[in-house]
């Protein structure tokens, strides 16, 4: 392997799992950019979604205020204990453990996965994992890095393998057998952000005045005008496919 190849050879699941943990905690105030996330995913996830890997349980906490079923999974011992502490006796959060690779099958209305299929190397055997968790015509419901050339130190750090672009990801749908219904940028400035503050300046998303300002100021006009305009590239993709009903 060249030395440029290795350089994004992703920490192991021991550093990344502290990594991903401290950043959760710190992004937890994005409430805004939250909200833009579970906008875009909510009208896509049917009447009995699982989550995927659901970290601290933010996400599923909002999707479950409809007063939709939803089940929070995870993988990782210690945000499995702070899932079932968080949503213990809640009505309509239920949580599981769970981990890829995924062996037995379900019918969930959709799968959810925010920020997950990057880490994981075979993205085509997980997305096929998912899907037998899925009912006929059932939802495959991701948002994920992208674009390579924003491929960072800490995105090595945090166990990232990639980042997408729309036409790759949508192949990758197609190569597990299912359907694509959506597949689109979104988070335009964002991407410049990420290209200055991550990869050249070599930071972290952390809590601090310019996630604050970013969440309170820019994300709320992103997310009028994204809603109007499709954007030609952005930080992040968010796509859905459907399962085949045959």
């Amino acid at each position: 392997m060249s030395a440029s190849a290795s350089e994004w050879v992703p920490a192991t699941l021991e550093e990344a799992t502290v990594l991903q943990s401290e950043v959760l905690e710190d992004l937890r105030s994005a409430v805004n950019h939250l909200g833009w996330v579970v906008s875009l995913t909510e009208p896509w996830l049917g009447d009995d979604p699982l989550e995927v890997g659901s970290g601290l349980g933010d996400a599923a906490a909002r999707w479950a205020a409809t007063g939709r079923p939803v089940t929070a999974s995870e993988a990782d011992p210690g945000r499995l204990a702070q899932l079932r502490q968080r949503f213990k006796g809640h009505g309509t959060v239920q949580v599981r453990e769970l981990a890829v690779p995924i062996r037995e099958s379900g019918t969930y209305s959709a799968v959810v996965a925010l920020n997950v299929l990057e880490h994981i190397e075979d993205d085509v055997a997980a997305l096929q994992d998912f899907a037998r968790l899925l009912r006929p015509g059932g939802r495959i419901v991701l948002v994920v890095p992208a674009f390579t050339p924003l491929m960072s130190r800490f995105d090595r750090e945090i166990g990232h393998f990639r980042r997408y672009r729309v036409g790759p990801l949508t192949a990758t749908l197609r190569a597990a057998g299912l359907r694509p219904v959506r597949v689109r940028y979104f988070n335009l400035l964002g991407f410049f952000g990420w290209l200055v503050f991550v990869k050249a300046l070599r930071g972290a998303p952390r809590e601090g005045l310019p996630l604050k300002i970013y969440d309170k100021l820019i994300v709320p006009v992103l997310r009028r005008v994204e809603a109007r305009v499709r954007v030609p590239f952005g930080q992040s993709v968010l796509a859905v496919a459907e399962k085949p009903t045959t």
